[in-house]
């Protein structure tokens, strides 16, 4: 009989974490039709919404403040409910500290195949989210769940920040220095993990830690442009950063932290088929300098609960690259 302590999570989703996202050329173009459309008349400003693909949607109301909201949830990452709880909460809480925000209250939204997992599994994945939601300070009221053949979680999250002081991933200016607050190689990682159930505490430990502090540094030092790293990769995401700044973001590949074992798991064949993606997606914008097709896959790794990119310094974290005037063509990212 399967008990609650030999299933493998992961063994239950085609995918795992952020990297079952659906890809974001795709993506741009769905939602293509959304952008530009009239605004309601209604109370509050939209003051962040679709048009450059930022972490959350951001609306002034009343007194000079903005609320911010947000929605993420994904397939099993790690196998362990509980940690699995915690990564995705932290990954949705993230959304909001990258727009300098402060989350509230989040509301939860779970899937779960009833009749194959024991529910008693979707227990220890909620309580992983309260647990790291407290972390947070962030109130959790309810939210919604579906009998879904596969599983997922996540949560729905509302916070509220000074509108003067947002970080926007369309900020950027050329001669900024490019900081990131989180190593690299979550996605090979996991993908090992999904594979042989070798499980990697230091990936656990990078995905359930908070954005919270790094949030509140570059705030303090006026940072105003940020964005976090998650399923579309580094790449990814610096790509729609520089594309929304008008800027060129070189890389020093050299800089870039990554998490131990992550190397390696390259090596052995472990890049999921979203790292593939997102490293064909900017590809046509892409100056890779001398890196190779490996370097270029760990650049383009779909992380999971990454860390913060920030335009600007922060003590205690790596500047791994600088923001540049635009370059012809295109290309948004260069990689020395």
């Amino acid at each position: 009989m399967t008990t609650a302590e030999t299933i493998r999570l992961t063994q239950y989703a085609h995918g795992g974490g952020c990297a079952c996202k659906i890809p974001p050329g795709e993506l741009e173009t769905v939602v293509s039709g959304l952008i530009g459309a009239e605004l309601p008349q209604g109370p509050g400003e939209l003051l962040v919404g679709l048009d450059d693909g930022d972490d959350a949607a951001v609306v002034r109301i009343r007194n000079g403040t903005a609320i911010v909201a947000t929605a993420d949830f994904f397939t099993p990452v790690v196998d362990d409910a509980y940690d699995w709880g915690r990564i995705a909460v932290a990954n949705a809480l993230s959304d909001v500290y990258a727009m300098g925000g402060e989350p509230v209250v989040g509301v939860n939204l779970l899937s779960w195949p009833r009749d194959v997992l024991p529910m008693e599994l979707a227990a220890e994945v909620l309580r992983g989210g309260l647990a790291v939601a407290r972390e947070a300070g962030c109130h959790v009221a309810g939210g919604h769940s579906v009998d879904d053949p596969e599983p997922k979680y996540g949560m729905a999250v509302t916070g509220v920040a000074d509108p003067a002081t947002l970080m926007r991933n369309d900020a950027g200016r050329a001669g900024m220095p490019l900081t990131l607050t989180k190593p690299l190689g979550i996605g090979v990682l996991n993908s090992r993990h999904k594979s042989t159930g070798e499980v990697f505490e230091q990936a656990v430990a990078a995905m359930s830690a908070l954005n919270k502090a790094a949030s509140e540094a570059a705030l303090a030092a006026g940072i105003g442009c940020a964005t976090d790293v998650t399923g579309f990769g580094l790449l990814g995401h610096l790509h729609k950063l520089a594309r929304a700044s008008g800027v060129t973001a070189r890389i020093d590949a050299a800089a870039v932290p990554y998490l131990d074992g992550a190397r390696t798991a390259l090596a052995d064949g472990f890049v999921s088929g979203g790292t593939r993606r997102n490293l064909d997606w900017v590809r046509p914008h892409l100056d890779p300098g001398t890196a190779d097709e490996g370097e270029l896959l760990l650049l383009a790794d779909a992380q999971t609960s990454g860390g913060l990119l920030v335009a600007g310094e922060l003590p205690g974290h790596p500047v791994v690259g600088e923001l540049v005037p635009a370059r012809s063509g295109g290309v948004t990212l260069e990689v020395r």
